[in-house]
């Protein structure tokens, strides 16, 4: 007898799953409190997979074996405190992908930076010739591209949410761009309960893997005393460059030294230009020392990168007025960093719903 999937959310990771269960012979319902996209509904149709908008059927999904729950709902939702009241186990898309892959994940979270990292990451891998996908925030579904694809590799960016609902995922490359208040009403604006979620990019890490972070951000220099970590520690900072992992070396060379192995480029030539840019460079040229891609190829991808969409993303000039949207900072630090790229003077229109920051 199959066994009963219920995918709580019907948005690209809930879609992802559903596609992926079917493909692994679950008997699957996808529900959705809200409306269903046009587009989802007809992918969903196409290979027979139940659904049901507008609603959560406690008595059908109640009955599941197993459920995955879009990132976006909280755990503090009635249909999640049901499930797990009848202990059934409540898990991610990310998790579920996990569990039917072989490839190797290279797995970015963070405050700021997350998704630019995750991006130039793939570019760099991409362009150097390697079998590789790019998933989590960005692109699409980990899910639909495990059931679909053959990737060897995968750059998955990680949010706080989805870190939240994975158990026995590992990374075998995981990045912390940094940690600063964000969400914080999500987690009751205790810090603390951010930070951990955070860190649960590190889990089931072992010795032969890779820990990559920004040695210049004090929460995360602070927990990392804190924490029993076995993977390979590689920071990196505008600090003296390192044995392992990446700095600022003469003439304002970014350096990075893996193994005995340096890379060295001026950060004038980088095509993401200010301090936040850097460290964004220096995780993503990290990683690929750590996989072994040629300098030639870091070099030329950091060189070319064209950035991420509405993330300074210079749109217009009209009149000597340069319009940037930045419609993608959506805290106080990334705004901040985005703020003190600019050397002009600056008309700021901002906007947005309050996350519990100071």
């Amino acid at each position: 007898m199959k066994k009963k999937l219920v995918i709580l959310g019907a948005g690209e990771s809930g879609v992802g799953a559903a596609i992926l269960g079917k493909q692994q012979n679950y008997d699957v319902l996808v529900s959705d409190y809200g409306k269903i996209s046009d587009k989802y509904k007809a992918q969903l149709a196409d290979l027979n997979i139940d659904f049901e908008e507008n609603k959560h059927s406690e008595d059908k999904i109640l009955k599941a074996d197993l459920i995955i729950k879009s990132p976006g709902i909280p755990n503090k939702a009635l249909m999640v405190k049901k499930a797990r009241e009848k202990q059934i186990p409540i898990i991610s898309e990310i998790e579920f992908a996990g569990r039917y892959t072989s490839a190797k994940k290279i797995c970015i979270t963070g405050s700021n930076g997350k998704t630019t990292t995750t991006l130039l990451t793939y570019h760099i891998l991409k362009n150097a010739g390697l079998n590789v996908g790019v998933a989590g925030n960005v692109g699409s579904s980990f899910a639909k591209q495990v059931a679909q694809n053959d990737y060897d590799f995968y750059v998955i960016e990680l949010s706080s949410f989805q870190l939240e609902d994975m158990f026995h995922f590992k990374a075998d490359i995981a990045i912390l761009m940094n940690i600063t208040p964000d969400h914080l009403d999500r987690y009751e604006y205790q810090m603390s309960r951010y930070v951990d979620a955070k860190f649960r990019i590190l889990q089931n890490q072992k010795e032969d893997d890779f820990f990559i972070y920004c040695a210049d951000d004090e929460i995360v220099k602070n927990e990392i005393e804190k924490r029993e970590i076995k993977a390979q520690k590689m920071p990196f900072g505008l600090i003296q460059p390192p044995q392992n992992g990446a700095g600022i070396g003469e003439k304002d060379n970014l350096i990075i030294n893996h193994n005995k192995n340096q890379f060295s480029m001026s950060i004038l030539d980088l095509s993401l230009q200010g301090q936040h840019n850097t460290y964004n460079s220096m995780a993503a040229g990290i990683a690929s020392k750590v996989l072994n891609i040629r300098n030639e190829d870091i070099r030329k991808s950091l060189s070319n990168f064209k950035g991420v969409e509405h993330r300074l993303e210079h749109l217009i000039k009209i009149h000597g007025i340069e319009f940037i949207n930045d419609s993608k900072a959506t805290n106080v630090n990334s705004t901040w960093y985005a703020l003190e790229s600019v050397n002009t003077p600056i008309v700021w229109i901002a906007g947005g719903q309050d996350k519990g920051n100071d």
